[in-house]
């Protein structure tokens, strides 16, 4: 990271690791080189799917959000729904992580998953809820 301001690496592609008991997931090489250290942040994503994050990248994340009123309603509930299933979790010498079980449930993680870049962020998701998605936004983009 570039003094916690901007992002040096970006996190793209789409990649079927395998997920194996015990939910660990190792990350590809080429999303690996975009960490900074060997921490990731994982939360919620929004489509059901597991949002990953690069801990400084996810500090300029979580800072966007702290900032919201805490007597908006909207505020607080996004607050909740961000902060409440985020994980640290620490990556070993291959790259491998546990993806705990309330965001495995959260995005129905199973034997064939997806990461894909997102530039900032990389994501889980299934592969039944990927090609779902990827056909959805496929169509959208093309209308």
């Amino acid at each position: 990271m570039n003094n916690g301001e901007t992002i040096n690496q970006l996190f793209l592609g789409e990649y079927k690791p395998s997920f194996t008991k015990g939910n660990r997931l190792a990350l590809p090489k080429k999303l690996r080189e975009a960490i900074d250290g060997n921490q990731v942040i994982l939360i919620r994503g929004l489509e059901k799917c597991v949002y990953g994050f690069d801990k400084a990248q996810w500090m300029l994340e979580a800072n966007k959000h702290i900032d919201l009123s805490l007597f908006d309603k909207e505020s607080r509930k996004l607050k909740r729904y961000l902060y409440s299933g985020a994980t640290e979790t620490d990556l070993d010498s291959q790259g491998r992580f546990v993806v705990p079980t309330n965001l495995t449930d959260y995005a129905a993680l199973e034997n064939e998953v997806y990461i894909i870049g997102a530039g900032d962020h990389f994501e889980i998701w299934s592969s039944t809820n990927w090609q779902e998605h990827l056909n959805k936004i496929s169509v959208e983009l093309s209308n």
